[in-house]
């Protein structure tokens, strides 16, 4: 199997994308730490998830360093260090105009999501440094790559995670540590209910989005699993600093094909000004 005794940590692995990765990775062979906020809801997780293999649960928040330091410890306990870490984790509050949200929901949004992330991949690193080998994968999100109205914390924090991505990619080429950033797509999670719950009138255009894919259909989370699965995999250890759309990038050719023949410009966050990019 593709990831066996590879030892995975995923944040935000209680429910959604994070624990449908949890399942993912375990069926390919992979030893498996999930972190939630929720004790309750990560301890239920963490029993049904062992029917099929071997896995820890810890209570965390990756906005807390403290926390991200136990969670670490408790995994290298259980498993050892850490060969893949996938930031699943996020917050998409406060959702409304710039100007009328809570200042204090904006700023918790960047610490969960971004700042939680780079303390999360700060604790990985001297393990995987020491192997040099190492696979990270962070989420990205909407708005990370285009202006999102009303939803100005999350597309912000997403948009750093990205740039954060690309740097700590260029930064780790030595040691053998591909890092990487998936946009899942639209997947049926709480996020989107997140979006219903608050109204046309907080979520602007977004909810007319929202209601439309509930009646088309949402993006498969089988689809997104898979990426993210082979991005952990030694098959796609020549791919570093991209972000790969789950949905929209033909990134099943790449697989197929083995090879690392892409522009070094391609999926990645840069303005089209004839300098530092140049489109064909």
């Amino acid at each position: 199997m593709e990831l066996q005794d590879k030892v995975a940590l995923i944040t935000g692995g209680s429910r959604g994308i994070g624990k449908a990765l949890a399942e993912a990775f375990l069926k390919r062979g992979a030893r498996v730490a999930i972190a939630a906020r929720k004790e309750k809801e990560m301890e239920a997780a963490a029993r049904e998830l062992r029917q099929p293999g071997d896995v820890i649960g810890v209570r965390a928040d990756i906005s807390d360093s403290k926390d991200v330091e136990r969670l670490f410890a408790a995994a290298a306990d259980k498993f050892g260090s850490v060969d893949i870490l996938v930031n699943c984790a996020g917050i998409q509050e406060p959702i409304g105009g710039f100007k009328d949200v809570n200042f204090d929901d904006w700023i918790e949004n960047i610490h969960v999501n971004l700042i939680g992330t780079a303390m999360c991949c700060k604790a990985a690193l001297p393990g995987m440094i020491e192997k040099k080998a190492g696979k990270i994968i962070n989420f990205s999100g909407g708005g990370a790559g285009y202006s999102r109205p009303n939803f100005s914390a999350y597309a912000v924090s997403k948009a750093g995670v990205v740039r954060f991505t690309e740097i700590l990619a260029d930064e780790l080429r030595d040691f053998n540590i591909q890092v990487n950033a998936v946009a899942p797509g639209m997947i049926e999670t709480k996020m989107l209910k997140g979006i219903l719950e608050a109204g046309p009138e907080k979520s602007g255009r977004d909810y007319e989005q929202v209601l439309q894919r509930a009646e088309k259909g949402f993006d498969s989370l089988e689809n997104a699993s898979d990426l993210v699965c082979w991005l952990a995999s030694e098959n796609s250890s020549w791919l570093s600093g991209r972000l790969i759309s789950a949905v929209w990038d033909p990134w099943r050719e790449w697989k197929a094909a083995g090879t690392g023949a892409l522009e070094r410009d391609m999926y990645t966050l840069r303005r089209i000004d004839g300098r530092n990019f140049i489109k064909k």
